[in-house]
């Protein structure tokens, strides 16, 4: 019985997926993938920035569990008071796979106490579904029923574009970004076609800094929402020296996330966390993993380390 419950609630979870199409992932360590949800932050670290990430959801559960992947590339093009990026995000859940590729574009504004990043982002998603689908016919020997209201072997891509705001200070950041903002058609074989739905985005931090010059306390948090359902995160975290970070999240009736991390002087950066499931599925599963490993190279070496710090901060 353990196991038939897991399983139906995967395809009722892939069901959904078709027919809503709400297909934007979450991440614990939503600051380091904000180039895959707001095109605003491409060249926002004065860097070139090369970032993956990697999240197993619901390890132990092996039907059809969640499984997503996220590189991004972004770097400053400071002639043009502009950022340029790619972000590319893979997304594994049951039969089905999302796959994501957006070219990022921002104008950056310099503002007196920051900077406003301005940006749009256009690609490609695409949907393929290929799995071995199983039937009352197919269990005895007849070839698999194929229900014409159920998309059953499809590989579908569509235009896909975002947009978004980023501001950037000293202390402080926020984020206003939306994705699938052309709401893109996958027109599969069956009745009506699928719309992807379009998703809205509002994150933000703060550092503050402790009476011990060791330490800092960076608080962030995001809101997103399809407008039918809202997931909402908020992080702290304890960074001592500006290298090393140890923190805990919540993400609203989700889990509980411990994370720590690490920032390293020749501009590698590293992170974990782990998603500890409040919900009923966490009697089915030993939580989530995440990993992101990050590599920043400051192009303008002239220019001083307090703009550069931002690196450190996201």
């Amino acid at each position: 019985m353990r196991r038939i419950i897991p399983l139906i609630i995967v395809i009722m979870a892939i069901f959904v997926k078709y027919s809503q199409a709400q297909i934007d992932s979450h991440y614990s360590l939503f600051e380091y993938a904000q180039n895959a949800y707001n095109p605003g932050a491409a060249g926002a670290n004065d860097a070139l920035c090369v970032n993956s990430l990697h999240r197993q959801q619901w390890v132990g559960w092996e039907e059809g569990r969640p499984v997503t992947t996220v590189f991004t590339f972004d770097m400053p093009i400071p002639s043009m008071s502009s950022g340029a990026g790619l972000s590319i995000v893979e997304d594994q859940i049951g039969f089905s796979n999302n796959l994501n590729v957006m070219f990022n574009y921002a104008y950056r504004l310099e503002l007196s106490d920051g900077v406003l990043g301005m940006g749009l982002g256009l690609g490609v998603f695409n949907h393929s579904i290929d799995g071995d689908w199983k039937t009352y016919e197919s269990l005895n020997g007849q070839p698999v029923y194929i229900d014409q209201a159920i998309p059953h072997m499809e590989n579908l891509t569509a235009f896909d574009a975002n947009i978004g705001i980023t501001y950037y200070a000293e202390d402080f950041w926020i984020g206003l970004s939306s994705t699938h903002i052309t709401n893109p058609v996958l027109k599969y074989d069956i009745e009506s076609p699928s719309q992807l739905k379009r998703h809205v985005y509002l994150t933000g931090g703060y550092t503050y800094g402790l009476p011990n010059p060791s330490f800092d306390l960076v608080g962030s948090s995001m809101i997103q929402t399809d407008f039918a359902s809202m997931d909402f995160q908020v992080n702290g975290k304890l960074v001592f020296e500006k290298k090393f970070w140890g923190g805990i999240s919540y993400r609203h009736t989700d889990a509980i996330v411990p994370m720590i991390g690490m920032h390293l002087l020749n501009g590698i950066s590293f992170g974990y966390s782990y998603d500890v499931v409040l919900s009923r599925l966490g009697s089915y599963n030993s939580g989530s993993h995440e990993l992101m490993l990050r590599y920043c190279f400051n192009l303008a070496g002239g220019k001083s380390p307090g703009r550069y710090r931002s690196v450190r901060r996201l």
